[in-house]
Order: structure tokens, then C-alpha cells, then sequence
């Protein structure tokens, strides 16, 4: 089994669903939360593990601190959702005003950032494997953007979108190839910054990207960026244990490889994926997608189903098909963004879908606490 990590992004403000800036008091109290450039949402980051069970603790355990503090600091809460649902994105709240990179950021980008995510990082020591790694899942990243949607609203209103951070967030540089091997990804990123199309070794925004401690030349593991915030632990769970166990998979078959078992070009590649991830932002689970080593058209849900067939054998053989089995629950009652948006088609606000989802986001948080990890975090 691989190492696998979270770096989680969320939103802090009132019961009600208002976003309020509070990360530069959590990262000034809490540790293990670091600031983002505007303070509406904060981030914490888990230790790389390989055990799901250790995985599902070290998701719940800083969220239970966070709870505890925001509570004492004025009856706040964690709020679900990567777009600033109730607004309001006309200001940008300063985190750090001293910080040059954030200084850059809001003067270039503005309240396009401003949202909340998750990264899942998969530990792939060989860098020849992980940027064979990075191909495969930057042409599938649009199912897991698909699987994860949770930013249907935008200061107020639904925006036609399933997943509106990932339509409105800057992706950067503009075009990112499908690296052919680590020294082609260490000469573009030279490359990059050199021209100052990257302001530094992190300023690479695309939905998969290859990391570790001394970008561009020391990586160490796969960082899926695509996904929106998955508040549900055992839901994020489920979509970790599948990007595992298709890699897996892709460890042991040469034929998933796109830059060779593909009847497209490396740029028609990108095109296909651009479009497929359009697509996945704006209907999700019923979005329409073309298939990286054929051309067919397909669902997503149709296109996810497959390979999880494929795959469930090796979550099975490797003792975690039971993390991996509760992606069949998403792709039956749908992603948060759908049911989000099936609660306002029978006529609710959006302040009472965000207002109820803060309310099942806690029950469920206190519910997985008390069953699986109350000995654990103790």
C-alpha cells in the first residue's frame, strides 16, 4: 500500500453559512493550520500514513480542535463547500498584508482563489513512475472532479456549474504538457520560472502535478489538486482508495500509459482533458466525456463504474476494498453539489442548503469520532 496525505482547505464563519475570516487567529493558535492568502478559509495538512484507518483519524482529529477553538472564539463553525457560497467575492480579506506572494496573488488572480479544496498526495519514490503516474491521472483527473463537486453556489445563486471553483480558479501556466519524463519536467519548470510565467516552484495550479521536497528535481509522490473540498471523511476516503488502487493497477499494466496506448496526440491529449474537465465542472457525475485511449463517449459515472470494476480486485487484495466501497454510494445518491442542488429545485434557499449541510457535516464528524476514533485522538 502507498503513502497517501490530505491537505484540506475549509471555510470558517456562523451557523447561518457566513464566511468569516478567522486564519490568522487559527494559524496563531492551532498547530498544524496554516493561513491561505485570504483568511476566509484555512488549511491543515495530515501526515503521510498508509493505513485508511489511521487515514480517517488524522482527517477527523484536527477538525475536532478547530471546533473546540472556533467555539470559544465567538460560536463559529466550519462551513462545507469550495466557492464562497453566501459571498461575498467583491473583497478580498487579507491574510497576511505583509506577504509579497499574497500581494501578487490578489493583485492577479483577486477572489478567483479564494476557495476550498482538498489535495490528496500518493507517495511514489522512482520519479520516472510518478510522472508516468501524473499522465495517467491528469487525462482521468475530470472523474475525480466529478466524484468530489461541492461548489454549485456563488454569492448567493447557483451558478450552473456543479463544481464553480474549478471553472473560476486559475489555472497556471496556461498550457501544462504531459511531462514525457522527469528531466523534461524539471527544463519546463526552469523554463517557467525563468520567464515568469511561474513565480515559483510552487505557482504550478493545474489538477495534477508531481511534488516532494525540492520541486522541481526531488519529488516524492503524486498531488491530486482537482478535487473540491470532500467534507464527508469516509466520502473522500473512497475517492483516495480509488486513485490508489488505479495506481496500483497502473504499476502493474504498461498499457496505461497515454502517451503510448492512446490513438491521440500528446496536444490532442490536453485538448480532451481541458474539455472533459469543462465538462466534469459543469454536470459532474452526468457529464459527457471522452474517453483518453479511444475517443468513445461516455458518462462520467459510466466511465468511473468501469474502472472501478476493474480496480475493486486490487483494493480487495491489498485489504481496503471496504474504504474503496462507498464510491458506489456517490455514484447512486450523487456528489454534494447534486444534492445541494436537488434541495433548491424543491425549494429551498441557498443559505438553507448551506445552513443544513453545517448541521450534517458536524453530526456526521462527531458520529465517526464516537465510533472509530474517540481511542485514537484521546
Amino acid at each position: 500500500m502507498l503513502l497517501k496525505g490530505f491537505e484540506v482547505e475549509m471555510y470558517t464563519g456562523t451557523h447561518r453559512g457566513d464566511i468569516v475570516g478567522l486564519s490568522h487567529l487559527i494559524a496563531a493558535a492551532l498547530e498544524g493550520f496554516v493561513r491561505e492568502p485570504d483568511s476566509r478559509n484555512v488549511e491543515y495538512i495530515t501526515p503521510p500514513l498508509d493505513s485508511y484507518e489511521k487515514l480517517l483519524c488524522s482527517l477527523l482529529k484536527p477538525r475536532i480542535k478547530l471546533r473546540e477553538y472556533l467555539q470559544q472564539l465567538g460560536n463559529y463553525t466550519i462551513i462545507p463547500g469550495s466557492t464562497l457560497s453566501l459571498g461575498d467575492t467583491s473583497r478580498f480579506l487579507r491574510s497576511d498584508p505583509n506577504n509579497p506572494y499574497h500581494d501578487y496573488i490578489e493583485k492577479t488572480y483577486g477572489t478567483k482563489v479564494v476557495t476550498a479544496s482538498v489535495h490528496i498526495n500518493v507517495g511514489i519514490d522512482d520519479p520516472e513512475l510518478l510522472l508516468r503516474a501524473c499522465r495517467l491521472i491528469r487525462v482521468e483527473a475530470p472523474l475525480f472532479l466529478a466524484l468530489s463537486a461541492s461548489s454549485p453556489f456563488l454569492d448567493h445563486h447557483a451558478t450552473g456549474y456543479h463544481s464553480t471553483r474549478w471553472r473560476v480558479f486559475p489555472q497556471t501556466p496556461e498550457r501544462v504538457p504531459l511531462f514525457a519524463s522527469h528531466a523534461d519536467h524539471i527544463a519546463w519548470v526552469e523554463a517557467q520560472l525563468a520567464a515568469g510565467t511561474m513565480q515559483n516552484v510552487r505557482h504550478l495550479w493545474v489538477s495534477v502535478r508531481p511534488n516532494g521536497n525540492q520541486r522541481p528535481y526531488d519529488l516524492n509522490r503524486l498531488e491530486l489538486r482537482i478535487c473540491d473540498l470532500v467534507s464527508d471523511p469516509i466520502a473522500l476516503l473512497a475517492i483516495t482508495a480509488f486513485l490508489e488502487a488505479r495506481l496500483l493497477q497502473m504499476m502493474a499494466d504498461p498499457q496505461l500509459e497515454p502517451l503510448v496506448n492512446s490513438q491521440f496526440s500528446p496536444a490532442e491529449l490536453l485538448t480532451i482533458t481541458a474539455a472533459n474537465e469543462i465538462s466534469a465542472a459543469t454536470t459532474s457525475l452526468d457529464a459527457q466525456l471522452q474517453h483518453w485511449q479511444d475517443g468513445r463517449t461516455l458518462s462520467a459515472r459510466q466511465w468511473i463504474n468501469e474502472i472501478y470494476e476493474q480496480v475493486y480486485p486490487i483494493a480487495k487484495e491489498n485489504g481496503f476494498s471496504c474504504f474503496l466501497s462507498p464510491l458506489q454510494k456517490i455514484l447512486r445518491d450523487g456528489n454534494e453539489a447534486q444534492k445541494w442542488l436537488q434541495l433548491q429545485k424543491v425549494g429551498f434557499s441557498t443559505r438553507s442548503v448551506l445552513m443544513q449541510a453545517i448541521a450534517t457535516l458536524s453530526d456526521r464528524e462527531r458520529e465517526l469520532e464516537e465510533k472509530l476514533c474517540s481511542q485514537a485522538i484521546s
